[in-house]
């Protein structure tokens, strides 16, 4: 079967991959000359099962309410006269009761502990490098009412098999001698012994050759314009090259991996997907202070960022900005990144080599992304990962593949118009409820 995969960043061009090795003939295109260009870029390198607490949660809306106005706040609702905006916003709120983020934590530690084991088993068969570090993920808090909230998730992800045990401020400064700084303001930790760190956009690229050694094609710096419904169906994909000459690209499968541009395509099918753009943002810098810089992968639940090493740099990523489509570098929050930083690991950074860069995340309001069919036989979709991608798409990947190809997925996940039916009888044994989200 010929399947078009739309969008070549993690999400795609991990999709390419298994839908290629289950022996289906694979066009990826993207809008972009290189893959992994636009939110896969510069990302926090976190392969974090542990950070399965989504942004809508009991404690999100007085937080929300706290930060309005903020331009350096975490989170950042910057409100526009954009009815999508508001009809996310309100999802979202709907997501913050205690049953939902029960719900919605299952669903992304499940994914995620999957999606982690078939990364390992990926590069254990093709030795594929990307800077990774297998030393954990470690979450500290200088906040005790933070550190206090994390309890309960924590215990239910190792509950779900993902192990995030929690440990005293000695303990974590004994796992991560650079933590040593802020000991005295070290209210305690969670470590992930099993999470793992690397550079994304590299490992795509990385992924990209393999692919391509298996006969996929990518046609890259084409622009998806439409897609073409005809009955009953997908017929073709409308695209223009980098002359802006047209192009008709067939095939008898669809697959959309587009990430925050996916609503947009989507819209004119009549297949409304809750997903909007948050917009991230990253530090790169390379290590001055060797004895200063962190080594293994930290998250800072209180400020919303994650800390990476990726070889000889440093990556610091996090916050989330509601502002629409808008891609623009907004210095304070740039600053706050920085001074965050220098708080924590000071002169561990080169901050006058910081390369900042921003891109957009494809959120849904429970942080549960949309894999699966749509109301279209051959038009599937592999979106909405947020924060996750990264952890995510392996495991994300490999099912929609499965599930293109009519074969049960392997994980217990809320797969969009996924039948019960057909996932009890696959691999994964009992179901859940099929996905409802996406209303697709």
């Amino acid at each position: 079967m010929r399947v078009i995969v739309l969008g070549a960043g993690l999400l795609g061009v991990t999709s390419a991959y298994y839908l290629s090795q289950l022996g289906h003939d694979v066009t990826v295109i993207d809008r972009q000359a290189t893959p992994a260009a636009e939110t896969s870029f510069a990302n926090g390198g976190q392969i974090s099962v542990s950070h399965a607490e989504p942004w809508a949660n009991p404690g999100a809306p007085l937080k929300v309410l706290q930060w309005l106005g903020k331009e350096d706040a975490p989170l950042l609702f910057r409100v526009r006269a954009d009815m999508r905006q508001w009809l996310w916003g309100l999802q979202f709120l709907r997501e913050c009761t205690p049953a939902r983020t029960r719900h919605n934590i299952e669903q992304i530690v499940r994914l995620g502990t999957y999606s982690r084991d078939t990364l390992q088993a990926l590069r254990r068969d093709t030795g594929i490098e990307y800077d990774q570090r297998t030393g954990g993920i470690l979450h500290f808090y200088t906040s005790s009412k933070e550190l206090e909230g994390a309890l309960k998730p924590a215990e239910q992800m190792r509950a779900l098999g993902c192990e995030r045990q929690v440990i005293s401020a000695d303990e974590a400064v004994k796992i991560e001698p650079a933590l040593r700084h802020i000991r005295p303001q070290l209210a305690g930790a969670t470590y992930t012994a099993e999470d793992e760190s690397g550079d994304a956009n590299r490992f795509a690229r990385e992924l990209v050759k393999l692919c391509e050694a298996r006969g996929v094609t990518f046609l890259m710096s084409h622009t998806v314009t439409a897609l073409r419904e005809a009955g009953g169906v997908i017929d073709h994909v409308e695209a223009t090259d980098a002359e802006g000459r047209f192009q008709r690209v067939r095939g008898d499968a669809y697959l959309l991996a587009m990430g925050a541009l996916s609503p947009l395509v989507t819209a004119p099918l009549g297949i409304r997907l809750p997903i909007y753009p948050a917009k991230g943002y990253s530090v790169t810098m390379p290590v001055k202070d060797a004895s200063m810089a962190h080594q293994v992968s930290l998250t800072d639940d209180e400020y919303k960022l994650v800390f990476s090493r990726l070889g000889g740099h440093l990556r610091i990523a996090g916050t989330a900005e509601l502002n629409g489509y808008d891609r623009d570098l907004n210095r304070v929050r740039c600053e706050a990144i920085i001074r965050r930083v220098e708080e924590l690991f000071p002169g561990a950074g080169d901050a006058e080599q910081a390369q900042f860069w921003t891109g957009l995340r494809p959120a849904t309001p429970s942080n549960v992304p949309l894999i699966g069919k749509t109301r279209l036989p051959n038009f599937y979709l592999n979106t909405g990962h947020g924060t996750l991608g990264w952890t995510h798409s392996c495991g994300s990947g490999k099912s929609i593949a499965r599930i293109v190809s009519g074969l049960a997925p392997e994980v217990d996940f809320a797969f969009c118009g996924v039948s019960a039916q057909s996932r009890a009888t696959g691999p994964a044994g009992p179901t859940v409820a099929t996905g409802t989200t996406a209303k697709p």
